[in-house]
This record gives structure tokens, sequence and C-alpha cells, in this order.
């Protein structure tokens, strides 16, 4: 079952993370009014793993059992074939002249974030990816072992308590209470155990959606802008606190759900094919940023397309265009085929 109110978001949140990565010296994005909100774009990162973990739930929750291999080979089919082309984009804008083995292997096993300082090798936005990898990894299990036999108040409690205890632990790993060997705290920011508490609660709402779909139907648009409201809060005053390991991850998660519940104008407008379409290419829209940002620098718009003492935003609005091309036209003559093709092999 998809829900598509939802699929839009997943649009916005790989915009604001492109402006988070490229934007950072235009004026408009990067003022006294809203740089608060596009300094912490990371956050949307959290928004993909809460979003990843409800959407497994749905399409899956009402299965006792999930065969894993079954399972795993439509999940690569969804996302490996896209990242697969960003490597190979890297390596085209670069002559093929990549000497890190270590680097390229871990990218192709989408492993690179278990390892110190390998996160950003190669396609830095990738990163996510081999976190969402671990996350289908244990999907399986984690229905055909605990939740398929866990009531969902139970549920509810254990996975809470896991949240606030990563929450605790994190905390006390970046004042230095706590060392972890081999990795630094930069490197956990990115290690993939360290985001579970995001797809955990991802799943968590997942299950309330299910369990309230058939018998609540109204706009809940009090909770939305609410839910809103807070997070614009904390990003606006965050206090010191770090964002990035899914502190923000309940607000998330019911603003998740809500948007999924609601049956309103709010669903009409948000499920407009042209949205669904935006969303639909938010994966390789994300995935290709680095490399379509390399292919149009500022050397090439200038020797191929005359564009000579462009303003920073004129640029960045050039390069935003060709990403959203270059990903709509991934997602109709690459993305979607392969993965049908993956599928029927």
């Amino acid at each position: 079952m998809r829900v598509e109110q939802l699929t839009f978001t997943r649009f916005l949140a790989a915009i604001f993370i492109v402006i988070f990565h490229f934007g950072e010296n235009i004026d408009f994005f990067h003022n006294r009014y809203t740089s608060f909100l596009f300094e912490n774009a990371y956050v949307f990162v959290s928004y993909f793993f809460v979003l990843s973990g409800f959407v497994m739930v749905v399409a899956y929750g009402n299965k006792s059992e999930i065969k894993f291999f079954s399972f795993l080979k439509k999940r690569l089919a969804r996302i490996y074939p896209v990242y697969l082309l960003a490597i190979f984009l890297h390596l085209l804008i670069y002559l093929f002249q990549w000497t890190d083995t270590s680097s390229m292997v871990l990218n192709l096993l989408m492993l690179q974030s278990w390892v110190p300082e390998k996160a950003f090798a190669i396609n830095f936005p990738a990163w996510s990816i081999s976190v969402e990898f671990f996350f289908y990894f244990i999907f399986p299990f984690l229905v055909n072992f605990i939740y398929s036999k866990v009531e969902i108040k139970w549920l509810t409690v254990g996975i809470c308590i896991y949240w606030a205890m990563s929450q605790i632990i994190f905390y006390l790993i970046e004042s230095e209470y706590l060392h972890i060997p081999i990795y630094s705290t930069t490197d956990l920011y990115y290690f993939p155990v360290v985001h579970l508490n995001e797809f955990l609660i991802g799943n968590l709402m997942g299950y309330f959606f299910i369990q309230n779909r058939l018998t609540h139907s109204k706009g809940y648009h009090f909770q939305i802008m609410l839910l809103l409201t807070a997070l614009l809060v904390i990003l606006r005053f965050p206090m010191g606190l770090t964002l990035h390991t899914g502190l923000l991850a309940i607000i998330l998660g019911l603003l998740i759900l809500f948007l999924a519940l609601s049956n309103s104008q709010w669903t009409d407008w948000l499920t407009h094919p042209a949205l669904v379409f935006l969303g639909k290419i938010s994966y390789s829209l994300y995935i290709l940023q680095l490399p379509v940002w390399f292919i149009f620098s500022d050397h090439r718009l200038k020797k191929y397309f005359g564009l000579y003492d462009m303003e920073i935003a004129t640029a960045f609005i050039i390069r935003l265009t060709a990403l959203l091309l270059t990903a709509a036209l991934t997602y109709l003559i690459f993305e979607s085929p392969i993965r049908k093709l993956i599928r029927k092999l």
C-alpha cells in the first residue's frame, strides 16, 4: 500500500539537503530570517530514515513473516541501479583515475558508513544509503522475531526506551564521558547503528497508521501545524543540542503519521500527479546531486555555455535546474525500467 500524500515530502526533504550542501553562500538562504532552517537542513536525512521505517511497515507490517532474500532483492532493485550510476559518473568526471581501492569496494558494497573516515568517500551523500541498507538488512528479522510477536503497547515502550537511551549514550560520547575505540565522534554521526532509533520510530508510527487508518478520517490540521511549529522552534533555538542522531525522530514520526492519516484538502493537494512525480524522482535527485554539481562546474559553464561573471545565486539555479532535469530523466529512462527488469529476473 502506498501513502501518496507522503511522496512529495521526500522531494521537499531532498531539496533542503541540496541547499544545505551547495547553497551556503547564497543570501536568500542564509540571512537572519532563514539561515537557521537551511543551516540545520541535515535533519531532513533523519526525516528520510523515519519515513523509510514508516513505509517499510505500511508495506509489510501485516505479514507475519518476510522472506529475507526476496525482500532484499526488491529493496536493492529500488536503490542500487541509480546508486551505481552515481559512482560511475563520479569516476567518469575524474577520468577513472581513482586509486583508493578500499573506498571503491566499500561504496560498491554500501558499507562505507561502517568504516572510520570512509563515510564520505567518493559520493558523500551516499553515506545515508549505506545506513538505509543496514535498515533493509535487519527489517525482516525485526518483523519475523519481534514485531509479529509483540503487542503494540509493549513495542511502543521498547522503542521509546531505545530512542531515549540512544540519545543519552550519544550525548555522553559527544561530551567525552564515553569513548568508543577506533571511531571518532564525527565517524559516529554517520554510523548506521546510531541512526537505528530513527528507523524504529518510523516502524512504530507505521503500526499506529495500520491500526488507525480505517477508523480515523479527518484533517489533523491542528496536529500537523503544531508539529511543524515545534520543528521550526527547535531548529531556530537548538540550544547546543545534537539533532543529527535522531533527537527529532518522534516529532518527525508523528508528523509523518498525521500526514498519512489526513483526509482533507491537504491530501488532495499533496497527491496531485505533478507533486507525486517530483517525489518519485527525489531519490535520483538526492544521490546524483554531487556528480551533477561537478559536471556543471563554473569552468564548464564558462567553457561550454559561455556563462561568464555569473552571480552565485544564478549558478546555483542553473545547477539545480540541471539536477532536476537529470533526476527526472534518470527516473523515467533508467531507474524505473531497470527496477522492473530486476524484479522480473
